[in-house]
């Protein structure tokens, strides 16, 4: 039996893709009875309290939102992060907690791990990306334009300029990297990966298969119906409007393909990119339950992130929904969309090449609607329904207490198998948690 639930994340708002699991989270163990408690370094969340959740936050911005000089400091090591985590554990620990880390790169800092010694038999992180090891997350060298091939921490990791803002980040970053390492220097809690493609690029840290088990994200189709794709003439994008998506590039090579673009989402590219490519359809910022009304006129969606994506919330759900996708080659799931069957894999810096990936699905309706339906009835194992990953995450407790790490590692991967089995499984909507206001986790 679980005593309680504590999640720990940065922010206590769904702004992004491991926010907003990390809430959903919260909230569905709460409606199954569960005593739940948020740890967070932002204001706190008073949806979150309506739904019988205790919310515990230290009340601080994000570190670009704050004082430069403060954030240099205060992003090493939070010490009121220490102080707020300290205290709760001493006032309420007992021993079938659980505590599962998020997020923590943007306010809580490594502190947190200091703060979670206690107990750190019964912590585990969830790598939403690759902080845990990497100091830019992304295991991507920016100034290359190229994934990272160091092993993270090493001198020829710390002397590369991968940084994407500059000399002066990274060796704040490798600073905190370093903070981090001694922190978690006799002991490393468990991962749970999104992806099972993580695992080799945590392996150059030395981490192992016992010390990591891959849960795969909770996924909802746009749609439930299959999109009869080889019927429209449109390109579906959901997404932040920045560089590192990759956007700018599907607005290129959609003008260059002839095609019109339907872009779901905002960001610090958005004014621009209307103003370059009028003939586009910028459609804004959506609720996940409204994207189905454009995902119904897409052809193919695209991904064509620049930096290695861990998952693709957005390209999953496309697929589910009959999508076929071409996605960057870096995406952790595009050799998964490939060999489904499902769509193409692309180097979307080569816009011509890219281009004409698009253009041959346009050619071709017999080709699309195989993709169309090969992606809604082949691509099940990339993810999971909600309350399969719920199920999943509570087995993994259960394990956990019961076992240490190797009960938890058990757990999960039992619970993802049996869920892959069962044929009652597959891409159906079902949880839709009430935050108002909320953000998709595609960062719209």
């Amino acid at each position: 039996m679980i005593d309680r639930i504590v999640v720990i994340n940065d922010l206590a708002q769904p702004r992004g893709g491991a926010s907003q699991l990390a809430l959903e989270s919260a909230v569905q163990f709460a409606r199954r009875g569960l005593r739940v408690t948020v740890l967070c370094g932002s204001e706190g969340n008073d949806d979150l309290v309506r739904e019988g959740i205790e919310v515990v936050a230290l009340g601080q911005a994000r570190l670009l939102e704050g004082s430069r000089a403060k954030a240099m400091v205060q992003g090493l090591y939070n010490r009121s992060a220490v102080m707020m985590i300290r205290g709760w554990i001493t006032e309420n620990d007992t021993p079938r907690t659980v505590y599962h880390v998020h997020g923590w790169s943007q306010v809580l800092s490594p502190a947190l791990f200091s703060a979670l010694a206690a107990v750190r038999g019964r912590t585990l992180v969830h790598a939403h990306d690759f902080f845990f090891t990497c100091p830019n997350g992304a295991m991507f060298h920016f100034g290359k334009d190229a994934p990272c091939p160091a092993t993270p921490m090493s001198l020829s990791c710390i002397t590369s300029a991968c940084d994407r803002r500059g000399a002066v980040s990274k060796a704040w970053r490798v600073a905190r990297q370093g903070v981090q390492n001694r922190v978690l220097a006799d002991y490393l809690p468990p991962l749970l990966l999104i992806h099972g493609g993580m695992a080799g690029y945590f392996a150059r840290s030395g981490l192992t298969p016992s010390d990591m088990s891959v849960l795969p994200n909770p996924v909802r189709p746009f749609v439930t119906e299959r999109i009869a794709a080889e019927r429209n003439h449109g390109v579906l994008f959901v997404g932040r409007m920045e560089a590192t998506k990759g956007i700018d590039l599907a607005a290129e090579a959609c003008r260059r393909a002839g095609v019109k673009l339907i872009a779901v989402g905002t960001g610090e590219m958005l004014d621009e990119l209307r103003r370059r490519y009028p003939e586009m359809d910028w459609v804004g910022r959506h609720p996940p339950e409204a994207v189905g009304q454009f995902a119904r006129r897409a052809r193919v969606a695209v991904m064509p992130s620049r930096h290695i994506e861990p998952f693709g919330l957005a390209a999953v759900e496309a697929l589910w929904s009959g999508l076929p996708v071409i996605s960057s080659r870096d995406a952790l799931i595009a050799p998964d969309i490939v060999a489904a069957g499902a769509g193409l894999a692309v180097d979307p810096r080569n816009v011509d090449g890219f281009a004409a990936a698009i253009g041959s699905l346009f050619d071709d309706d017999d080709r699309t609607r195989r993709m169309s339906e090969n992606a809604q009835l082949r691509t099940s194992a990339l993810a999971l329904s909600p309350e399969h990953w719920i199920d999943a995450l509570l087995e993994g407790y259960e394990g956990y207490l019961d076992a240490g790490r190797v009960g938890l590692i058990a757990a999960v991967r039992r619970s993802v198998d049996e869920a892959g089995r069962d044929p009652q499984d597959g891409p159906a909507p079902s949880v839709v948690v009430p935050l108002h206001g909320r953000r998709a986790a595609r960062g719209m």
